[in-house]
């Protein structure tokens, strides 16, 4: 049975090169693209047995890094490659502790995109050469609380982070405003942090394209 890869980015050209470039490989690879997250959770509801997302680091809308964060939240069995231009160390190994299965950078060729792919799928995790994950730091430890939110919880805080009061959220997620608070008292208290202000500062360090907020310590 074919490898079921989804690739999601919101350049089509960049979909339809890298598609070509798995095909090009193996006729054991099955390719679907999404063009936003919306796109990929449509997917995966419809079938949650996927062998590896393929996910853009730098998507408009803020879906690169708390992207990663949602989707390894909801669907934990699936893994998350990024695809990213990004080549800073310091942003590829928070990606991996928010648990990517892999980094692949835009920069490489098609032979090094299909090693990468393969030792992925194999189920081991790949690293850009140069890159060390060794060592641990205060950042890490909260990526490691953040990781620790329900797929609710996140949707919650990315809410908070966009300026929205318990009513609105409660109107979006279709849940009651206790359920709202319940959430984010659950998060305070899992980000150790004592206020809604500090818990969308928290939420800020993961927003996509804020890199200068994800790095600080």
């Amino acid at each position: 049975m074919p490898r079921r890869i989804i690739i999601v980015d919101d350049h089509p050209l960049f979909r339809a090169a890298l598609r070509q470039t798995l095909a090009g490989g193996t006729d054991d690879i099955a390719v679907e693209e999404a063009g936003d997250l919306n796109a990929l959770t449509a997917a995966l509801e419809a079938d949650r047995d996927c062998d590896l997302v393929l996910l853009d680091l730098n998507m408009p809308g803020g879906h690169g890094i708390s992207g990663l964060l949602l989707l390894r939240a909801q669907y934990p069995e699936v893994p998350v490659m990024i695809i990213s231009a990004v080549e800073d160390h310091k942003v590829i190994r928070r990606t991996f502790d928010l648990g990517a299965a892999g980094y692949l950078p835009k920069s490489v060729g098609p032979a090094d995109i299909r090693k990468a792919i393969d030792t992925v799928l194999s189920g081991e995790i790949s690293v850009p050469d140069g890159v060390s994950l060794d060592g641990d730091d205060e950042q890490s430890a909260f990526i490691r609380r953040l990781a620790t939110l329900t797929p609710q919880q996140i949707r919650v805080l990315m809410m908070l982070s966009d300026g929205l009061m318990n009513k609105q959220i409660a109107y979006e997620l279709s849940i009651s405003e206790a359920t709202v608070k319940a959430h984010v008292s659950s998060i305070l208290q899992k980000l150790d942090v004592d206020s809604r202000t500090q818990a969308v500062i928290a939420a800020s360090r993961i927003e996509q394209g804020q890199f200068e907020a994800l790095l600080e310590g």
